[in-house]
């Protein structure tokens, strides 16, 4: 009989220069089980971007009468300008289907789905150091000095959330990270609140 699990949410937050899309990326490209949270937003669609691939693209009023509806996770507005939301259908709708969702999100929104979704898996990618961080965004050729100096503040704040997430990833060797995020799905699939269905059968004779 197969298991049929209802899939994992990972919420996966870290600094920026952290790589957490790259751990992200290899980890789908193993994985075609795991499915990137795709987010609503009121901004326009840029060239070659594709409405439910993406992004939702919805209006204000249609992005308002989704927050009336509790229609999200976590829903943030950015620079004062547009709006960006977590699904909460599209997320459910994945995990329903037995497929795990990443939500690559800054530590505000991770917190906010936390409280949403409790059995959310959290897990903090952190750099080795933060001198190897800041050494990363100088390496990308695209940040002022300014921008470094704010990005490397802003990574030291999130650090100090660490405690609030269950799984803390350093990401120094690539292929490590990406292994150990695979360890803790692993993990998570095998603990026993998200077998309860599996034990019933099997604590009824059920072949499992």
């Amino acid at each position: 009989m197969a298991r049929k699990r209802k899939g994992l949410l990972l919420v996966v937050s870290g600094p920026a220069g952290v790589g957490k899309g790259t751990v992200n990326a290899m980890l789908m490209q193993r994985h075609p089980e795991i499915k990137m949270s795709v987010s609503v937003t009121t901004r326009a669609p840029r060239p070659g971007e594709i409405d439910g691939v993406h992004y939702f693209f919805r209006t204000k009023e249609e992005f308002d009468r989704m927050i009336e509806e509790n229609a999200f996770l976590e829903y943030m507005h950015v620079f004062g300008m547009n709006y960006y939301g977590t699904p909460r259908s599209f997320v459910e709708a994945e995990r329903e289907k037995g497929n795990h969702v990443i939500l690559e999100i800054d530590v505000q929104g991770a917190m906010k789905v936390k409280e949403a979704c409790p059995d959310a898996v959290m897990v903090f990618i952190a750099p080795p150091s933060l001198a190897i961080l800041k050494s990363r965004l100088v390496g990308r050729g695209t940040e002022t000095q300014e921008s470094i100096d704010v990005r490397t503040a802003t990574a030291l704040n999130e650090l100090k959330m660490l405690p609030q997430y269950d799984y803390m990833v350093i990401n120094d060797v690539l292929e490590e990270a990406v292994g150990e995020m695979e360890s803790i799905l692993t993990s998570e699939l095998l603990r026993t609140e998200r077998n309860t269905t599996l034990i019933e059968k099997l604590t009824g004779g059920e072949t499992i």
